[in-house]
């Protein structure tokens, strides 16, 4: 049995499955802080997205977020 990802302290690397465990930590803003800038944001559209239940990584995530941080600039 695969142990259950620790979001507030396991290392968050791209590769890392957003399972039905997600939750929104400080470790996982530090992630996406790095990943998408120091702009990131958390709001309810990319929440709910990252719980929606689809199969994605951390790294799709943070495509995710900033596609539609891009979007949102234009």
């Amino acid at each position: 049995m695969k142990p259950v990802f620790d979001w507030h302290g396991d290392a968050i690397e791209p590769s890392t499955t957003v399972d039905l465990n997600y939750r929104n930590t400080q470790n996982v803003r530090r992630f996406f802080i790095e990943a998408c800038g120091s702009s990131f944001t958390f709001d309810r559209s990319f929440m709910a997205y990252l719980k929606d239940g689809t199969d994605k990584t951390m790294g799709d995530a943070a495509r995710e977020w900033i596609s539609r941080h891009e979007r949102c600039q234009d």
